[in-house]
C-alpha cells in the first residue's frame, strides 16, 4: 500500500536516508516502484492503491511539495526514485531540463495519451488535465461567455480577483496567450487585468472564490477541480457555500478553446526498478487509471472516451486549447519575465 506524508519511514525514504549518510540502501525491488511525488498523497493514494491490486507491485511514495527536480538532481546516480508525480507542465519540463528523466518508451502509453500531452522526446507523459477557468458570480454576471482577452477590457475595473500573477497555474496561462498573440500583446494583457484587479493577488484559487462569494469582486482565475473539491467538500459547508455562489465560464470557448494544464508523470533517469515504473505510468494512463483521476480527482482523463465525473459534467462542455504543451514550456520564463515588468503582483494601485 502507498505511504502518506505522516508515514514517511518508507522503504523509499529509509533508502534515501542511507544514502545521505553516504551508506547503499536496498533500493531494488522487483516487486515495488518508488515515487516522489508533489500532488497530495490524499489524491494519489486511491491511484496506487489500484496499481497494486492490478499488478501485486508495491508502492513506496514521499510526498514533496516543492523541489522535487532539485531532490532528485542532488541525489544523482544513487537516487531511489522510479517516477516522479508532478503537477504542472512547467515543472514538468523543468525536470526534464535538470537532466534527471529518460524517454518512458512504452508503446502502450503512446497509444493512450495524444501526443499534445507528451513530451516529443517521451520525458515527460500527461496524466490528467484541469482547465483555468473564470468563477463569476451567479447574482452579479449575468453573461454566460467570456474570453481571456475580456478580463483586460476596463468594463471589469475593480471587478477581479487572482491569486499570484507568478504562481506557476497563472504562468502557464499567460504562456500560452504569448504563443497565441505574441509578447507585446500578452504584456498588455497582463497590464490590462493588472488594471482591474478588485485587490492585490494573495492566496489560492479558493480564497478567490471566498471573495466572490464575499463581494469582493466579480470573477476569479481560477482551476476547475477546485471548483468540486468545494461543491463535494461536506466536511466544510463553507466552501460549498462559496461554490453555490459562482458559475463556470469557460474561456474562449468559441475560438481556441479554454487553457488547460495537466499533472503528469516522469520516469527517473537512474530509476532501480525502471520495468515497475513503466509499469506504473501504464497504470496510469490506461482506461482504469484515468476513470480513477476523473472520479477521484474531479479531472479531465487525457485517454480518449474515458468520462469525466458527474461533478465536471454538469458545468458543461470544455473545449481546450489545442495548444502543444511543450509551447507552453518554452515560453515560462518569458511570462513570469512579463508578469515582473508589469508589476502584476503589487495589485491595481501599484
Amino acid at each position: 500500500m502507498a505511504s502518506t506524508s505522516r508515514g514517511l519511514l518508507s522503504g523509499v525514504v529509509v533508502a534515501a536516508a542511507a544514502l545521505a549518510t553516504g551508506m547503499a540502501g536496498p533500493v531494488n525491488a522487483k516487486d515495488a516502484v518508488n515515487i516522489y511525488s508533489s500532488r497530495e498523497p490524499a489524491l494519489i493514494e486511491p491511484l496506487l492503491k489500484a496499481f497494486t491490486e492490478k499488478t501485486g507491485i508495491k508502492t513506496n511514495m514521499v510526498f514533496v511539495k516543492d523541489g522535487l527536480a532539485e531532490r532528485v538532481a542532488a541525489e544523482g546516480a544513487n537516487s531511489p526514485v522510479d517516477v516522479m508525480l508532478d503537477v504542472d507542465i512547467g515543472r514538468l519540463a523543468s525536470t526534464k531540463d535538470k537532466g534527471v528523466s529518460q524517454p518512458v518508451g512504452s508503446a502502450a502509453v503512446e497509444a493512450s495519451v495524444p501526443a499534445q500531452y507528451r513530451d516529443p522526446q517521451g520525458h515527460w507523459i500527461g496524466l490528467s488535465q484541469r482547465a483555468r477557468v473564470v468563477y463569476a458570480s451567479k447574482e452579479r454576471v449575468k453573461q454566460e461567455a467570456i474570453s481571456y482577452e475580456e478580463l483586460a477590457d476596463p468594463k471589469w475595473k475593480g471587478k477581479i480577483c487572482s491569486r499570484s500573477g507568478q504562481h506557476t497555474y497563472n504562468i502557464g496561462l499567460l504562456a500560452s496567450i504569448i504563443a497565441h498573440v505574441g509578447e507585446e500583446k500578452a504584456e498588455a494583457w497582463a497590464r490590462g487585468v493588472k488594471a482591474n484587479l478588485a485587490k492585490k493577488p494573495a492566496g489560492g484559487d479558493r480564497d478567490q472564490a471566498k471573495a466572490i462569494f464575499a463581494g469582493e469582486c466579480d470573477l476569479a482565475i481560477a482551476n476547475t477541480y477546485y471548483m468540486a473539491a468545494m461543491q463535494t467538500n461536506e466536511k466544510n459547508p463553507e466552501q460549498q457555500q462559496w461554490a453555490a455562489a459562482i458559475k463556470i465560464l469557460f474561456p474562449n470557448a468559441a475560438d481556441r478553446g479554454t487553457h488547460v494544464n495537466i499533472s503528469g508523470a516522469l520516469l527517473a533517469k537512474h530509476a532501480p526498478n525502471k520495468a515497475n515504473g513503466v509499469k506504473l505510468i501504464e497504470f496510469l494512463t490506461s482506461d482504469a487509471g484515468q476513470g480513477l483521476y476523473a472520479e477521484r480527482v474531479s479531472e479531465y482523463p487525457l485517454k480518449p472516451g474515458v468520462a469525466v465525473s458527474k461533478t465536471v459534467d454538469s458545468w458543461g462542455k470544455l473545449k481546450p486549447d489545442a495548444l502543444a504543451f511543450d509551447k507552453i514550456g518554452a515560453l515560462r520564463k518569458k511570462a513570469s519575465e512579463i508578469m515582473d515588468k508589469v508589476g502584476f503582483d503589487g495589485g491595481p494601485g501599484a
